[in-house]
């Protein structure tokens, strides 16, 4: 039981002791002038508060019972690849450090914050856990390059049994982006989720004098076919010279995004899955973007060239995600820029974000006593946040427009995997290529799919 909903219970109840000693006067529950003359039936209302939150507190807690052992001095290594110590930069973290230096007195532990550089960060960590001597005791990993190849050789804990705390863990984190054969081997130490969707230049759109977008968001009618036509509004010829210079749409090439959006993926498990009747719908969506020439064509740029072209302010969408939001806000001062989800696919029920590199915390097999490791974890992190949702600070600091931050808001809830980057030889960027040139997704599919399930089975089957 959190503090919070004790202080209200007892609030409640001391409300409800006095409005039964009034009764008890035989006033009726009224005084007689100011605030206390109230109708009869309100002076029920307190009985009923307390009665519910005396039902909240009493039910079971998924939180561990409090513990009392000693690690001896052990120090506890947390690897990732950058500095995971607790800056005091806000309330919760603020509570998350005085928590940790309690738990440090009470247990008999030290930390040690691990930082390696990105770029070497996964053949580093890998190498270590081969050679059976894991950099540390929680180790950041991406699923990637760990699920299956290393879960499967019974180089982590499974940690599902003690990450029930949904006020310390991301539930999701464990019970399913981390899943290999039943069990949940990772872990987070927040409540968010990447945030995925369309940017688009609201200053544009007023200028073409267009729809505004969130309005297919409020109807519930943004969706492949609106999202298209949209994109094919804002291409314009506003010099008449024959050539477009405004153009709808920066990119067709969101394959993970529109994958996300129809509820689908190319693989699942260790099977291939072009197969999938909802996925035709997914190729067949961004070969017609191709063959209609609905997005702005490259200029021969790298993978960095759609946002660019946002950024120049003559393109009205660009498909990306949350992190890329403080950059366009710095480099496009003179533009409204917005946000709405990624557009639902026609078997979608509801809007997703994506993440094709999802990475979440373990315990190596090497690490003594895990039950203990995420029992620290899971005090460290219970705290009653100042925030209403995950991600709030950030979200607030963004984005100044209240219909962003709800777009926002209701994709991080959704996001979904991608997992093509689990596969080295996967023709990932080649089926794009083609789909991108306007070739049908049936061709796509039969060219592909040997090679897709090829690309699997060279994991799987190792």
């Amino acid at each position: 039981m959190r503090a919070k909903k004790v202080m209200s219970v007892f609030i409640s109840m001391l409300l409800l002791a006095a409005t039964t000693a009034c009764g008890g006067a035989g006033n009726g529950g009224n005084a007689g002038g100011g605030a206390s003359a109230q109708p009869a039936a309100a002076t029920e209302a307190p009985a009923a508060e307390a009665t519910a939150e005396a039902t909240e507190a009493a039910e079971p807690s998924n939180a561990t019972p409090e513990k009392d052992f000693d690690m001896g001095g052990r120090t506890i290594k947390i690897v990732s690849w950058w500095d995971m110590k607790i800056p005091e930069d806000n309330p919760d973290n603020i509570q998350r450090s005085k928590n940790l230096k309690e738990l440090m007195a009470k247990h008999n532990f030290k930390v040690e914050y691990v930082a390696l550089d990105f770029g070497e960060y996964q053949k580093k960590v890998v190498a270590s856990l081969v050679a059976g001597e894991p950099l540390g005791d929680i180790v950041r990993m991406g699923k990637g390059y760990m699920i299956p190849v290393l879960t499967k050789q019974d180089m982590f804990w499974p940690v599902d049994e003690y990450t029930k705390n949904e006020n310390a863990f991301n539930q999701r984190m464990t019970t399913e982006f981390s899943q290999y054969e039943g069990r949940g081997y990772g872990f987070s130490e927040n409540a968010g989720n990447l945030i995925s969707g369309v940017f688009y230049n609201r200053t544009l759109m007023k200028k073409l004098g267009m729809k505004p977008l969130q309005e297919y968001v409020n109807e519930d009618n943004w969706n492949w076919e609106t999202f298209t036509q949209v994109a094919k509004e804002a291409n314009k010829d506003t010099d008449n010279n024959g050539k477009l210079d405004v153009w709808g749409l920066a990119s067709g090439g969101f394959l993970e995004m529109a994958l996300a959006s129809n509820e689908t993926d190319l693989t699942i498990d260790d099977k291939q899955n072009l197969d999938d009747p909802k996925l035709l719908e997914v190729f067949k969506f961004i070969a017609k973007l191709g063959a209609e020439k609905v997005a702005r064509p490259t200029e021969g740029g790298d993978w960095q060239e759609p946002a660019q072209f946002f950024r120049q302010g003559n393109t009205l969408m660009y498909a990306g995600a949350d992190y890329e939001a403080n950059g366009f806000k710095t480099d496009m001062k003179d533009y409204d820029i917005g946000f709405v989800p990624f557009p639902k696919g026609p078997n979608a029920t509801e809007y997703h974000s994506v993440e094709s590199n999802v990475q979440f915390l373990t315990i190596p097999k090497k690490a003594e006593n895990p039950d203990q490791l995420l029992y620290i974890w899971e005090k460290l992190n219970d705290i009653e946040s100042i925030y209403d949702y995950p991600k709030q600070a950030s979200l607030e600091s963004t984005y100044d427009n209240e219909d962003d931050i709800n777009n926002a808001k209701l994709v991080e809830g959704g996001m979904l995997l991608t997992n093509h980057n689990t596969f080295s030889t996967m023709p990932y960027y080649e089926m794009i290529d083609e789909l991108k040139k306007g070739t049908s997704a049936s061709t796509v599919i039969q060219k592909y799919k040997a090679k897709v399930q090829a690309s699997v089975d060279a994991v799987y089957k190792k």
